[in-house]
């Protein structure tokens, strides 16, 4: 696919344009390591390097164009500059416009939230591939753009607009007409406008919680920036053209009613907005009667006057919310009635790296989840260790460069249920790791040096020292990474993979053998 220059460029935002102003791109990319021949180079000025400067490598792997918001000192002959005021805000446009505006020709569903986005991207995606709808879906963990699902090799929730953008046309080409995209705060915050011109049909909240400081300074302007994905569904044109038929989507937005932030969110669009709740019987959805167990949860769903035996083979009381609002899009979205969908909950599996466990055949429970923030761990832990008898043993970590803020109360929360707390290396970053781990430690009050309370930055070794450390009955979680397949360090990133370091350490103390359930999802 080659489109001309200034086919692809926004008018209104053009300060000027050296060269040919119709030379073909074939190719989109803002990491000069990635450019091709033919494509265009977006100069971005990062928080820790600067496009510009790596504008001479673009074009000797082969950038025809570059586009950019600073002058070029010395231009090259045969290649053509484009100024503007922001490269990143003008990233966006020319994406969407380069493969074909691609999300006119989907049914877009948004998911926001500070938890429970990607099981909620993968519960809706799932319960439409279910219900034989053609599906895709972008999250932290997984993506599906054509005919497999695939893992997400970055640490990144929400992509770049270039990667947006080139996912949605390849759903388009693979014939999908509904696209589920986790909607991160960054990438609805207008300082990345990632997803500024991605034309949202619905948009979801699950909740908003202390998260992400670093990047947004305060929780309103956190939250604010989240609130973006509704205000889109009044900036989108909801006449689509999906499977070559001419339509209006019929947009909306859904809220969990439990969250205190649901009307702010309801108040930031014109279009309708539903509500669900695990228990609130003013919401337009809500269940009730749940029974909680180890392996998931039945419950009764209730619609109105309508009612809903259900069943979901999902552990943690929190995914009986993210079922609810799966059902609430799918069923107003694809227009399908709850009695079809409801007997399909069982068949949803979880998520990669989510509450996933871990059976060797030992005594104690492993249980391997992504959860990294204060009200993720206060959504998990109480159930756990409500139900075991025996200790709650827990490690995990915190991002470096990341909000700080957050690190005493991640210690406070799980000292207050558990019984050890081994603290080790999640993605140090820049930060020295014990120093991040001291932060984490400050909140531990009650908890005591070498006896319940452990700082082991190397994650492996941490494992191994909780292993060591369980009786049965216990349970020991390992919280943080999930499904990330790097730790990132200073000196750079090092492979990792959650799972396989958990086998690897029941293994070294006899556990061998797999009892069938080793790394599968805790269903």
């Amino acid at each position: 696919m080659t489109k001309r220059l200034n086919e692809i460029l926004p008018p209104g935002c053009i300060a000027s344009v050296e060269g040919d102003g119709g030379v073909g791109i074939a190719g989109l990319a803002y990491d000069s390591r990635d450019v091709r021949p033919g494509w265009l180079f977006f100069a971005l000025q990062g928080l820790h390097t600067d496009g510009h400067d790596h504008i001479d490598a673009a074009i000797r792997a082969g950038a025809v164009a570059v586009l950019h918001d600073k002058p070029v000192d010395s231009p090259v002959p045969g290649v053509s500059y484009v100024r503007v005021a922001d490269a990143r805000a003008t990233m966006s446009p020319v994406a969407a416009a380069f493969n074909d505006r691609p999300s006119s020709r989907m049914a877009v569903v948004g998911v926001t939230g500070t938890e429970g986005k990607s099981t909620t991207v993968w519960l809706i995606y799932r319960l439409l591939d279910l219900a034989g709808r053609k599906a895709g879906f972008v999250s932290t963990v997984e993506y599906r753009v054509g005919d497999a699902v695939e893992a997400n090799p970055k640490h990144q929730t929400t992509p770049e607009a270039t990667t947006v953008h080139e996912h949605l046309a390849r759903m388009v080409s693979s014939g999908f007409e509904y696209a589920v995209v986790e909607s991160s705060s960054h990438g609805l915050s207008t300082r990345t406008g990632r997803l500024a011109d991605v034309a949202f049909d619905v948009g979801v909240m699950t909740n908003v919680r202390h998260e992400h400081l670093e990047f947004h300074g305060t929780w309103e302007r956190y939250r604010d920036d989240k609130a973006n994905l509704f205000r889109a569904l009044d900036a989108a044109d909801h006449r689509k053209t999906i499977g070559g038929r001419a339509m209006v989507v019929s947009s909306f937005g859904v809220a969990c009613a439990d969250d205190p932030s649901a009307r702010y969110f309801a108040e930031a669009c014109s279009k309708p907005v539903y509500t669900y709740s695990a228990g609130d019987a003013s919401a337009d959805l809500y269940a009730s009667d749940a029974v909680i167990d180890e392996r998931g949860a039945n419950f009764v769903i209730h619609d109105g006057p309508s009612s809903h035996p259900a069943r979901i083979e999902l552990p943690g009381a929190f995914n009986i919310e993210n079922s609810l609002a799966a059902i609430l899009v799918v069923s107003r979205l694809a227009s399908i009635p709850l009695a079809e969908l409801v007997p399909l909950l069982p068949r949803l599996d979880p998520v990669n790296g989510r509450m996933t466990r871990v059976d060797r055949g030992q005594p104690f429970e492993v249980i391997i989840d992504y959860a990294h923030t204060p009200s993720s761990f206060e959504a998990i832990l109480p159930s756990i260790k409500g139900r075991i008898r025996g200790k709650l043993l827990c490690v995990f970590g915190s991002g470096g460069e990341r909000d700080v803020q957050k690190r005493p109360a991640q210690g406070r929360v799980a000292a207050e249920y558990c019984d050890v707390v081994i603290l080790a290396d999640e993605d140090p970053r820049g930060e020295v790791p014990m120093a991040l781990l001291e932060d984490i430690a400050a909140g531990c009050g009650r908890l005591s040096r070498g006896e319940d309370l452990f700082l082991i930055p190397d994650r492996a070794e941490a494992i191994r020292k909780a292993f060591s450390l369980a009786a049965p009955g216990d349970a020991v979680l390992l919280l943080g990474k999930g499904h990330e397949n790097t730790i990132d360090y200073a000196s750079g990133a090092i492979p990792w993979n959650e799972l396989d370091e958990a086998n690897k350490a029941l293994a070294q103390i006899g556990y061998r053998q797999s009892a069938g359930n080793a790394g599968k999802g805790a269903s």
